[in-house]
């Protein structure tokens, strides 16, 4: 081979190698853009009640032996069974919606997912429900129109379980505290803010008012 044929081969492999390069790192950017533009879920790097950020007035304390959330999961996509545990009606937003178990986009997809480790409907300690509010059914597409008062409504097998609205913020992805366990029965709704946007999100707090046994036949 000569001189001139060996540098023209390792001038195209060269440009061959930088071209596969920067088509991986575009994938994966549009991988992790897609991820945090259609996720409702909060950034979590240690398991909830753990987290440094600091809750707006007060200083939050360690609750023990109450439902405490998982941390989110490393993968968003990963595969989940698809496991109806309620349906959820909201009459201000006139939603009714099934919803899930688990919080992988493989299950918010279908519908609002109940965060693994937090209480269920009913129970004491913090329900927390993340949904997606303009993608797929967007069923929490309408959240900021709810004020305190407003019934939250999970219809779970043999009974009902019914929130009033206690009040709505705004928060960073970071800001895992509105997630932490409670000492009462409550509920946290959580979906992306603004509308298009992953940029923060709208959490909606409610505290149950009303256990409603209901036939199952």
């Amino acid at each position: 081979m000569t001189t001139k044929r060996r540098i023209a081969f390792f001038a195209a492999f060269t440009i061959i190698l930088l071209a596969a390069l920067t088509a991986a790192a575009v994938t994966s950017a549009t991988g992790d853009r897609r991820a945090n533009e259609d996720s409702p879920m909060l950034t979590t790097t240690s398991a909830p009640g753990t987290s440094t950020a600091t809750a707006p007035h007060s200083a939050k304390k360690a609750v023990t032996a109450l439902p405490r959330p998982d941390p989110a999961p490393a993968d968003p996509y990963a595969p989940t069974p698809i496991v109806q545990v309620g349906v959820v009606e909201i009459p201000k937003i006139a939603l009714v919606h099934p919803v899930y178990e688990g919080i992988t986009l493989t299950v918010i997809d279908h519908g609002p997912g109940h965060w693994p480790g937090s209480a269920m409907p009913c129970q004491v300690g913090n329900t927390v429900f993340p949904g997606h509010r303009v993608t797929h059914t967007h069923p929490f597409l309408n959240l900021d129109l709810l004020n305190p008062g407003d019934q939250i409504v999970f219809h779970m097998t043999g009974h009902d379980c019914v929130y009033a609205v206690t009040g709505t913020q705004i928060v960073r992805p970071t800001d895992v505290y509105v997630i932490d366990p409670t000492p009462t029965a409550t509920v946290t709704l959580i979906a992306c803010h603004p509308k298009h946007s992953a940029a923060q999100r709208i959490v909606v707090k409610g505290k149950l008012i009303a256990d409603i046994p209901r036939p199952t036949s």
